[in-house]
């Protein structure tokens, strides 16, 4: 798959606490983590998910070694705030998508997101752990009050908070043409369906993730912003 990777710190915060990951290979491995917890501690909690998964996720991709290598990451993360108080309170979300050779195996913690476009369509394939996420599926709120509500942001899983952390996994078929977007939530806050169905239609793909870096920043650019936007070779 080809991919073109945009990573910024935006326009409020002082640094950026978004991690991302492209591991080539046979089988390529990319992924975005936002990270979460006091000065310093989202980005050493995002920093060392990505590690993690480098290092763990190796050989044919399948569910098995990446809920090893996201087992790893929690353990690894968790023990480290319990061992240094600056960190206490840091965790991660954590969105990962392994290239096979006919299939896409994706794991995900929080609300970083994965999207497919196949055919001009665009799918959603990651669910949002978060409470606004939460609300929306119990149909509690409309999607015009879920932009504006007070507890958007708040997560209810994040890889290193506690001992365990339950991941959610998909697979499906890979086809030539597809289109994916890994993406941290400081790029969804602002950049909608509509118009990420728009900009990811565009035939560059270095255009495309310049377009959605932009936009982002012209709506707000409140939170970093990480996204990894990649096309099936046909």
């Amino acid at each position: 798959m080809n991919v073109a990777i945009r990573s910024h710190v935006g326009l409020v915060m002082q640094t950026n606490q978004d991690a991302y990951l492209h591991k080539e290979g046979l089988f390529p491995v990319y992924a975005v983590a936002d990270g979460m917890g006091g000065h310093r501690g989202g980005a050493v909690a995002s920093a060392t998910a990505i590690k993690a998964l480098t290092k763990f996720l190796d050989g044919s991709p399948c569910r098995e070694v990446l809920a090893f290598a996201f087992s790893k990451a929690n353990q690894i993360i968790y023990e480290k705030q319990l061992s240094d108080d600056s960190l206490r309170g840091m965790g991660t979300t954590l969105t990962c998508l392994w290239e096979g050779q006919k299939d896409f195996f994706l794991a995900h913690v929080g609300d970083s997101r994965c999207y497919l476009m196949r055919k001009g369509r665009l799918f959603l394939q990651s669910t949002d752990h978060s409470v606004v996420g939460d609300l929306l599926r119990k149909g509690l709120i409309s999607e015009e009050s879920a932009a504006v509500y007070p507890y958007r942001n708040v997560i209810t899983r994040a890889v290193g908070t506690q001992r365990r952390v339950k991941v959610d996994y998909l697979c499906w078929d890979k086809k030539p043409g597809d289109r994916i977007l890994l993406c941290s939530d400081g790029l969804t806050e602002y950049v909608k369906d509509e118009a990420l169905n728009d900009i990811l239609l565009m035939d560059n793909l270095e255009e495309g993730a310049d377009r959605l870096l932009q936009y982002a920043l012209q709506l707000g650019g409140h939170d970093n912003i990480t996204l990894i936007f990649g096309e099936v070779q046909q």
